[in-house]
């Protein structure tokens, strides 16, 4: 009795802590049922985080084609190798889903993956993840290794398919198309992104809108049943087609290969353009990279072609004479002293190439074969520092060409003073892109017009096929006329063909070819001098065919190339330009003119002959003479004596009585040139291809200075006459 007092006293203790107890968890149990939250969190999301299951949808990546719709990049199936660990998920031990033998797993997967036993044993055997995947050996496997490894019926392996970039060309011009690859987001979600080239610049065109999906599971992830899914569509990107065309590219691919393999260059590039449209149909730079391993990215990242700059050489000539042709101040007969040319207040002379030597007093037509750099600068004198100048921005130089590439350079006009003036109408000083050059070049090419370079043909709609944006040719200016233009590309022919001519390893047999040649000097980064040596240079040419109405113009450069005591730098050159031009020129059918190869004789000087005489050594020559004048005597001969002629070219002579010009009806503008010039006529030729009709008569005398205006048709506007009310094309 006397310790009833106490035990109730303590009962009573007890039933208040229980009772406070009981009173916070009724507090506790309201709150959450009101609020719905436990320490700041939301447990209806908690709940959805653990049984509510949401995947991404990933769009169609669209696809990448060539002109004529090969694919170049396309998205395919890849799977990505999943270990199940967590023996929580196998519900009957007949039949398990999770890994029971790691060591067994191990040894069967590596006969499969590239990696090692042991690494894959390690990670089967990790205690505590519910699930492992086996890094770069296990994604991005085929779907035939996918079957292989399901057929060894491992228990806990499984494969989550996935998209992956395929590339089915390999290293197929690969900086202009770039890359794409699987990049994990901030939110753990991965999607493919474009990493450079095509790929990244249109990467909101490619990669369309992602979708997904999400549905209610048990705690293993399955779905219940009669649960909703709740699915949101992917938008698939839109496929792009490029101008480049697959066989094109595959010419320039392959000779490149053999020139990295022989010749061992620390650069090269090259570039095959439509000069009518500005279309680039190939264009390739080394080194290079496999797209889908990126085996040789590390060598080089940028796309030379259109981020690099350089000093381009004497392929910049070719708009020089342009500009001179186009100022008149270009007389090919006329005579200048070779070797040396002083610029005021600056002791070291311009060298002609051959240590200063020159080849004594020559024409400026030799100087342009001989690519003097004497001659050039001469024709600044005549054409003027200031017009010059002008001539550089209209033909683009010192700004990029927009052809939608990312980090597009725009070079550099070095023109402040004079002998920086005179150097860059030589090539050196002022730096541009190859893709600048191109644009420039077709104003040669197509009759006075420069076209800008463009690399996307279309985007279309992978759905409904419409095409949602096309790019079209486009006028980028007219810094030359077409009279200029044409007699421009005779002169740079004559490089190819004449004797003297330093493009002479350029020509093609059955095509007639013109363009210019470089050896541009490559700035030393250690003390920013010049680097000096024979293979210290950016060796190039940039040439067109046929060069009476050229379809293609190939542009080529080798740095550094490694040549043998015999080879010279134009020799790995050629060795692209040759086959690519060629083979390029029967792909698209332009068909080899009959008879036209370089004879290895020289052409022998009827300078005082006879007219009979003059006209017998011709013949013997293999060559057509073409008299010119009623005398007796020859005075003057086109081509030149010396130089490597074409079976059957017409030479003509002129004698030293009254001048009359022949019937020209079918020749073509350079062989009707030749008797302008010889004539003293001022000639105005209309159309291309060949004369068709001529103002002066056959076998009238003419007059220093009068006009000869020459109409030209090509053979298939001979057979079939425009029509009057028709527009002119695109030229």
């Amino acid at each position: 009795m006397k310790k009833r007092p106490s035990m109730n006293i303590g009962a009573a203790i007890l039933f208040g802590i229980f009772g406070l107890l009981f009173f916070v968890l009724m507090v506790r149990f309201v709150t959450i049922q009101v609020t719905g939250e436990a320490e700041g969190e939301v447990l209806a999301s908690q709940a959805a985080k653990k049984y509510i299951k949401s995947h991404i949808l990933e769009a169609h990546r669209g696809t990448i084609f060539d002109g004529k719709g090969e694919v170049i990049a396309e998205d395919t199936s890849a799977y990505t190798l999943v270990a199940i660990l967590d023996p929580s998920i196998t519900s009957d031990p007949k039949k398990p889903k999770h890994v029971t033998d790691p060591g067994k797993t191990a040894k069967v997967l590596a006969q499969y993956l590239d990696m090692k036993e042991s690494e894959i044993y390690a990670r089967l055997n990790k205690k505590g993840p519910y699930q492992v995947e086996l890094g770069a050996a296990g994604r991005d496997l085929s779907h035939q290794l996918m079957l292989d490894i399901k057929e060894k019926n491992l228990p806990g392996v499984t494969f989550r398919k996935e998209a992956k970039r395929f590339y089915p060309n390999g290293s197929f011009a690969s900086h202009l198309i770039g890359f794409a690859q699987k990049t994990t987001l901030d939110n753990g979600d991965s999607t493919t992104v474009g990493k450079m080239g095509v790929e990244a610049s249109f990467n909101d065109v490619l990669k369309g809108k992602d979708g997904s999906v999400a549905y209610k599971s048990d705690v293993w992830g399955y779905l219940l049943p009669n649960a909703d899914e709740h699915v949101t569509p992917p938008e698939d990107g839109d496929d792009i087609y490029l101008t480049i065309d697959k066989k094109v590219q595959t010419f320039l691919e392959e000779a490149m290969n053999e020139v990295q393999k022989k010749y061992k260059p620390k650069k090269m590039f090259a570039i095959v353009s439509d000069p009518k449209t500005g279309q680039i149909l190939a264009m390739s730079q080394r080194p290079t990279f496999h797209p889908d391993s990126r085996e040789g990215l590390l060598d080089n990242w940028t796309n030379i072609i259109v981020e690099d700059t350089y000093e381009p050489g004497s392929t910049m000539k070719s708009f020089s004479l342009a500009a001179a042709v186009n100022e008149g101040k270009f007389n090919p007969n006329e005579t200048y002293e070779s070797g040396k040319f002083y610029v005021d207040n600056v002791p070291n002379p311009i060298r002609d190439h051959n240590g200063g030597e020159g080849w004594g007093t020559i024409s400026y037509l030799e100087g342009v074969q001989r690519s003097s750099n004497v001659a050039f600068a001469n024709l600044l004198d005549k054409i003027g520092f200031k017009k010059y100048e002008d001539y550089l921005h209209e033909f683009g130089f010192g700004e990029t060409t927009h052809v939608g590439l990312p980090n597009e350079a725009s070079g550099s006009i070095l023109y402040h003073y004079p002998i920086e003036k005179y150097t860059t109408i030589f090539g050196q000083g002022t730096t541009v892109t190859p893709l600048q050059m191109i644009q420039a070049e077709s104003a040669i090419a197509n009759n006075g017009k420069m076209v800008k370079p463009y690399v996307i043909s279309k985007i279309v709609d992978p759905n409904t096929k419409k095409v949602i944006k096309e790019t079209k040719p486009e006028v980028s200016g007219s810094p030359i006329t077409k009279e200029t233009a044409e007699k421009t590309r005779e002169y740079l022919e004559t490089t190819v063909t004449s004797e003297h001519g330093t493009g002479q390893k350029f020509a093609i047999e059955g095509y007639r070819v013109g363009g210019k040649s470089g050896s541009g000097q490559i700035p030393d980064p250690a003390n920013g001098r010049y680097m000096v040596g024979k293979e210290n240079y950016l060796f190039s040419f940039m040439g067109m065919a046929p060069i009476d109405d050229p379809q293609l113009i190939v542009y080529v450069g080798v740095q550094q190339p490694e040549l043998e005591p015999t080879e010279i730098g134009s020799d790995p050159v050629s060795a692209i330009f040759r086959p690519v031009m060629q083979n390029s020129l029967k792909y698209l059918n332009i068909k080899p003119q009959e008879k036209v190869s370089l004879k290895k004789q020289e052409l022998p000087d009827t300078r005082d002959m006879t007219v009979e005489e003059a006209k017998t050594e011709l013949v013997k020559a293999g060559v057509s003479p073409i008299v010119v004048g009623n005398g007796s005597k020859v005075v003057k001969q086109l081509p030149q004596a010396g130089s490597g002629i074409l079976e059957g070219e017409r030479v003509v002579i002129k004698t030293d009585g009254e001048v009359t010009i022949p019937d020209m009806k079918g020749w073509s503008v350079r062989d009707v040139f030749k008797v302008a010039n010889l004539a003293g006529l001022k000639i105005n030729m209309v159309g291309n291809g060949y004369a068709v009709s001529q103002n002066i008569q056959p076998g009238v005398n003419v007059k220093k200075g009068e006009p000869l205006v020459v109409n030209f048709k090509t053979p298939e506007e001979a057979a079939e006459p425009k029509e009057e009310d028709e527009e002119e094309p695109l030229n």
